[in-house]
């Protein structure tokens, strides 16, 4: 069910998008890092629920920041939300882009901007990297409460899928498919610890 959560408003929200457009830059992991912190700050969705959605994108077909843009705005005002937050988002980028695109040709091979390009990839690697310890954070912690032999699960399917990426040329969506079929073969050879049910 859809709902407007408190202090959302289309004006707001198309300012707040805009402004993750304008910083934004390049796109990936420093756009997702923009959506985390404000999906967050301003109440839009808890942590798990952020992780579930940003999960469900990565199994669609698409652009993973436009999916999750929409899901967003959907969640909080309907196709509406979705109109003002995918505004937001791209007008930003379809300037700068067509300003770029027009303008790098006669700068590319100067010296500092090939330097600073250089120096994006290794940003974006840190960058990801530490999106991904917060995010598996609230869910680690969850599986801490149902056990640990859960707990050790959810670390070997995160081992395995971590191990698939860096040293295979595997599709990223089979390796999504493959941990979430060894999850599903996991949780239910051994189901969490029912402590609300223990206390009864």
């Amino acid at each position: 069910m859809i709902h407007q959560k408190s202090g959302a408003s289309p004006v707001g929200l198309f300012l707040d998008w805009l402004l993750i457009g304008i910083q934004s830059f390049g796109g990936g992991a420093s756009a997702f890092s923009l959506i985390h912190q404000v999906s967050i700050k301003r109440g839009w969705l808890s942590e798990e629920e952020f992780v579930r959605d940003w999960a469900l994108v990565q199994i669609s077909p698409g652009i993973n920041l436009v999916k999750l843009t929409v899901m967003v705005g959907y969640n909080l005002m309907g196709w509406p939300g979705i109109l003002v937050c995918m505004g937001g988002l791209l007008l930003p980028s379809a300037f700068v882009t067509v300003l770029m695109t027009a303008g790098f040709t006669s700068i590319r091979s100067v010296p500092w901007i090939q330097a600073v390009m250089k120096g994006i990839i290794p940003a974006t690697v840190g960058l990801s990297f530490g999106m991904g310890l917060q995010m598996a954070q609230p869910i680690l912690s969850s599986a801490q409460k149902d056990g640990r032999l859960r707990l050790g699960e959810h670390l070997l399917i995160l081992g395995c899928a971590a191990l698939l990426m860096g040293f295979s040329q595997l599709s990223p969506l089979l390796i999504l498919l493959l941990a979430g079929a060894a999850a599903v073969v996991l949780f239910v050879l051994t189901p969490a610890q029912a402590s609300g049910t223990a206390s009864r």
